[in-house]
């Protein structure tokens, strides 16, 4: 994992919750743990990593991911057992 990807899952993990992480860079941490990105309907997304998906919204018209988004990220997260 490259210093900015961990830098990414650090955000993620950090408290009190970060608004402001930006949401291609959220993406590009998820393919480097080995998942998927694909984009749905609309402005929707669909990570998958370790056969789980986990559904967001893409920010519009800023590009930085919202904070209750990040605390979903965060769960999914601690459910796969993924950690900084």
């Amino acid at each position: 994992m490259k210093t900015k990807h961990r830098r990414v899952l650090e955000a993620v993990f950090s408290t009190p919750t970060r608004g402001g992480i930006v949401f291609s860079d959220i993406e590009a941490l998820i393919v480097s743990l080995g998942g998927e990105v694909r984009e749905g309907e609309g402005s929707r997304v669909v990570f998958e990593l370790r056969g789980s998906r986990e559904y967001l919204h893409r920010p519009h018209p800023g590009k930085e991911a919202k904070k209750y988004q990040v605390e979903e990220l965060r769960e999914w997260f601690t459910k796969l057992k993924v950690k900084p």
